[in-house]
């Protein structure tokens, strides 16, 4: 599975296409920075904030001179990639808070 994003705009929403051809919609959750690389964390379009929901992480690397996303399949390196979003998400939730 691999997509084209572009290098300036990251979208909202994400259609990834499966190795089956079939088309599935994400909705951009958060781009960071691990270990020097990028990856972008992204959740299935159509659930509600709901500390449950299914997170899916792509590596962003170049492609032909153009962003593209490859799919994280290392476990060890999901776990990492988990704990470290979820440090961040508590870092936004924490600003947000402190900010009411």
């Amino acid at each position: 599975m691999e997509n084209k994003v572009s290098e300036n705009e990251l979208p909202a929403a994400i259609t990834l296409i499966g190795e089956d051809g079939t088309r599935i919609s994400f909705e951009h959750i958060l781009t960071f920075m691990y270990e020097n690389e990028r990856y972008m964390a992204l959740a299935p379009e159509g659930t509600e904030d709901d500390e449950e929901a299914d997170v899916l992480f792509m590596k962003i690397v170049k492609a032909a001179g153009e962003d593209a996303l490859e799919p994280v399949e290392n476990e060890v390196l999901l776990d990492e990639l988990f704990d470290a979003f979820c440090e961040l998400m508590d870092e936004d939730g924490e600003e947000d808070e402190e900010e009411e």
